[in-house]
């Protein structure tokens, strides 16, 4: 019977020290009661409580947690009727409060989610839900960041993830869009026909400038040929009349040498006189402004005479001229 006991008290024994002693895994805690009320919190590594007065009661991780929120219908401020799913990441910072301030902490934030979620939509319109995404998950960070802190929780992200209208908003969404496309390309077609319109203008208008320029530089330089061609034609014709007057002066000074050295060339001077008489003639009658001059033939001999009489004395003049004696002036200088 001694042995027995002592069996027994060390099964006993055993199973008290074996019961004492608690492993809690990294990133997990642990609380711990004493005859029904807290005692204290164990941490990860090797514990002691007492057996048979201590108590595990709740044993959770502290490490961040995704919590799926269902979808659920909403109302937008303009009436619209939407479906929409969240998900929150949160942890618990203090296993006290998440286990003796609330029950049932999971679900007391699902529903806090699904009204805060209810709460954001209510206040924004249609557009806006789809448009302020990223301001909608800041406004439900905090407020339930604020609102489950008295929970030792602490929400680090909430994301929205689907924002689904009913069928009959999705149609008359598709129909405000293609509308809007529509408006679009209205605008695109007529803003690409006014700028068409304006450059084919600008184009016209550059052209005709340009057409103008190039005739106004067509005019300056015929005017300039025109204006080289008189030079050059008044050139010409000075050139030609000094090679003319120089030809007439050699002519003049070899007729004076004749006359000098053959006293009969005066007969030779009378013809040739006569001859550019008749030349003379000739030429004003081929002229624009020809003039008719009838002659009597019987006084052609008569008007040689003439001639003759008139080239005598321009002959006479002549010599006297290249004798060095002019007409009527004294040639005696003194000294």
């Amino acid at each position: 019977m001694g042995q027995l006991f002592l069996l027994m008290f060390l099964a006993l024994g055993g199973g008290a020290v074996a019961g004492s002693v608690k492993v809690i895994n990294q990133g997990n805690e642990a609380l711990v009661e004493r005859l029904g009320s807290y005692n204290k919190k164990l941490e990860p590594g090797l514990n002691f409580v007492f057996p048979f007065l201590d108590k595990i009661v709740y044993q959770e991780t502290i490490r961040e947690k995704v919590l799926d929120i269902p979808p659920q219908k909403c109302i937008t401020r303009d009436n619209v009727g939407i479906e929409v799913d969240a998900v929150v990441y949160w942890r618990i910072v203090d296993m006290e409060k998440a286990w003796y301030k609330v029950e049932n902490l999971q679900s007391a934030m699902v529903n806090l989610v699904l009204t805060q979620i209810r709460s954001e939509m209510g206040q924004l319109e249609l557009d806006q839900t789809f448009t302020a995404r990223s301001q909608i998950n800041e406004l439900l960070l905090r407020d339930l960041d604020i609102a489950t802190d008295p929970w030792g929780v602490k929400v680090t992200r909430v994301e929205l993830r689907d924002i689904i209208p009913s069928q009959a908003v999705r149609e008359s969404m598709e129909l405000q869009m293609s509308a809007e496309r529509r408006r679009r390309a209205a605008i695109l077609t007529s803003e690409g026909d006014r700028e068409a319109a304006v450059n084919s203008a600008r184009g016209k208008a550059d052209a005709q400038v340009l057409e103008a320029e190039a005739r106004q530089k067509a005019v300056i330089l015929q005017a300039e040929a025109e204006q080289k061609a008189i030079v050059l034609k008044a050139q010409a014709e000075r050139q030609q009349q000094v090679l003319k007057a120089q030809a007439i002066a050699e002519s003049a000074e070899i007729i004076a040498q004749k006359i000098n050295t053959n006293p009969s060339a005066h007969q030779a001077v009378e013809v040739l006189f006569a001859l550019g008489y008749l030349d003379m003639g000739a030429t004003i009658g081929k002229s624009d402004s020809s003039k008719v001059m009838f002659m009597d033939p019987r006084s052609i001999p008569a008007t040689f005479e003439g001639i003759r009489s008139i080239v005598s004395d321009s002959q006479a003049d002549s010599n006297q001229l290249f004798s060095g004696q002019v007409p009527g002036v004294n040639n005696n200088r003194a000294g």
